[in-house]
């Protein structure tokens, strides 16, 4: 409807040109349409009127606003779509749509079914989401889950606004922390565990480790990506014992992401960057560029020079690298594999590296736009039981793990709940809210929308009343009550949230959408018997009911949470 809005203004604009109005050359103005928050003020409104004021003023003539708008209004072509337009205020343009136009949302549903609010603005163009990225040194915890839901369905919003959408997985399987997994599971192979006086400082405690190193000395395989690693009995072959553990963590981690219904198209090895000579042709580059200078011994990044609060040392004085510049190099592959857009979902602990990163894609010189990547930075989870936070899990040991809650509750109360806030919200989820059965589950309410249609149906059949969806389709104009209106209303809004969604990179926009469709359905199931013995207003109300359906299932689908027919 907004498309059909702006394409009438347009005309009308087009026409007050041609009539001398306005002047032949006067660009039309960056206007929007928006739904007014008084439902009193209209059904949609349009600034456009005061745009092309302020613009005729900038050549001297003074333009009223008011005017301007109502000699627009005059200029439009008539559309069966409007019922009245109003002006307001300043010079707002309120459209008012005919009760038709509403009830035709029900035929575009029907007709496009799964392909339903989706557009093409992103077609032709590729972007690479990276999210989770996960150390492979123990479990996934729920932050890890966050992570990958808000990532996993901002992926799916953006092939929903016809984006090309490359899922990355990037494994930090050098440094520090991977040396410590590597002495830790050596010190569970000889025998020893946490207290021990041989236990390592800095090793992982939880029973996992364990689990591992008995793996390793039976010799077992472990496949991941193509490639088989396998233990043995000598618990004095560190190196062997990395790569195993690795290994082993890495398809764990894949085993509870795919639980979780959570995939990627590549995994990326950090170690590749320094294999493949990748690190340091990054930091050659930079050299090259101008943009470094050395200092006590080390290497620095210009990177004030790109907006960073400070200059960052990229090689210290010992000769090992920051670790930011392998995320440089990361990010430059991005650019170089044919991602045009970049997005890196991050914990916000993060927040630090941005801007070094991205003054080092600058300095590069290379033609990264600026601002590459978009990163998307979520905040902790804080895990409620009977009103007492959880923290800790038997398997972890210090931290509770997404398989944890995975089996405390469901995928989908998971999922649902890890997306249904802003990213960089404080999030508590709730055990006993996620396992109930009622209204205050807000996952359990939009849920059970799709199955009360389902319902509907098979009580159809049993009835004896066989649905015609042509009979439907024409009888549309019964659709005129207030709950009916609402209805129609919400399911008319469903294209601007999965746009939204994807322009914003905010998924929850679609929770809280679903939220709010399934409570309108729910107030117009209440208010409007369906199965009634009028045929042609109850084939109306199917159709109705069925494209509820239609939204509540594609919806759902792009938050990668199931839509039962039966609950």
């Amino acid at each position: 409807m907004k498309i059909q809005l702006r394409a009438l203004i347009e005309q009308g604009l087009t026409t007050l040109r041609s009539a001398g109005t306005l002047p032949s050359d006067l660009a039309s103005p960056d206007f929007v349409i928006e739904r007014p928050k008084e439902r009193a003020h209209g059904d949609f409104s349009c600034n456009a009127a005061m745009l092309l004021a302020r613009e005729v003023g900038k050549s001297g003539t003074k333009a009223n606003p008011r005017a301007l708008a109502q000699q627009l209004v005059t200029a439009l072509p008539v559309s069966e779509a409007i019922a009245k337009v109003e002006i307001a205020g300043p010079g707002f343009i309120n459209f008012h749509l005919t009760p038709a136009a509403w009830q035709q949302q029900v035929r575009d549903i029907h007709a496009a079914g799964a392909a339903f609010g989706r557009n093409d603005s992103g077609a032709g163009k590729t972007v690479g989401v990276e999210y989770v990225s996960a150390n492979p040194t123990g479990p996934l915890h729920v932050g890890h889950g966050r992570a990958g839901v808000i990532g996993d369905c901002i992926a799916r919003v953006l092939a929903a606004n016809g984006w090309n959408v490359q899922r990355e997985f990037y494994y930090n399987d050098a440094g520090v922390q991977i040396e410590n997994l590597a002495k830790s599971v050596q010190a569970r192979a000889k025998g020893f565990q946490p207290g021990d006086a041989q236990w390592p400082a800095d090793a992982y405690n939880g029973d996992y480790i364990a689990d591992v190193a008995a793996s390793y000395l039976r010799g077992d395989s472990v496949a991941v990506d193509g490639h088989t690693i396998s233990g043995n009995n000598d618990s004095d072959d560190l190196d062997a014992i990395r790569k195993f553990g690795v290994a082993y963590l890495r398809r764990e981690q894949n085993a509870d992401l795919a639980a979780f219904g959570v995939s990627f198209d590549r995994y990326f090895l950090e170690s590749s960057l320094y294999a493949d000579g990748k690190v340091e042709e990054t930091v050659h580059a930079l050299i090259a560029k101008g943009h470094t200078f050395e200092e006590g011994g080390a290497l620095w990044l210009r990177s004030t020079d790109f907006g960073d609060d400070k200059d960052r040392v990229m090689r210290k004085s010992d000769g090992t690298y920051t670790y930011f510049v392998p995320d440089v190099a990361y990010h430059l592959s991005k650019w170089q594999r044919g991602y045009q857009r970049a997005v890196t979902e991050l914990g916000a602990d993060h927040h630090g590296s941005l801007a070094r990163v991205k003054a080092g894609l600058q300095a590069l010189d290379c033609g990264i736009p600026a601002g590459y990547p978009d990163y998307v930075l979520h905040q902790m989870v804080t895990v409620m039981r009977g009103g007492e936070e959880v923290k800790l899990s038997k398997r972890a040991g210090s931290y509770l793990t997404l398989r944890d809650l995975i089996e405390e509750t469901s995928a989908d109360a998971v999922r649902w709940f890890l997306i249904a806030r802003k990213p960089d919200s404080q999030l508590t989820f709730d055990i006993d809210l996620a396992r109930s059965q009622s209204n205050d589950n807000p996952v359990f309410y939009v849920q059970y929308a799709h199955a009360r249609v389902c319902s509907l149906l098979r009580q159809a059949g049993e009835k004896g009343f066989a649905f015609d969806a042509d009979n439907g389709q024409a009888s549309l104009h019964r659709l005129d009550d207030a709950s009916a209106q609402d209805l129609l209303r919400e399911l008319s809004r469903f294209a601007e949230v999965v746009e939204a969604a994807g322009t914003t990179l905010e998924p929850h926009l679609i929770a809280q959408y679903l939220r709010e469709l399934a409570n309108a359905f729910h107030g117009w199931y209440h208010a409007s018997p369906v199965l009634v013995e009028d045929a042609a207003l109850r084939d109306a109300r199917l159709s109705l009911a069925l494209a509820t359906r239609q939204v509540l299932a594609n919806g759902l689908d792009l938050l990668g949470v199931s839509a039962p027919e039966s609950m």
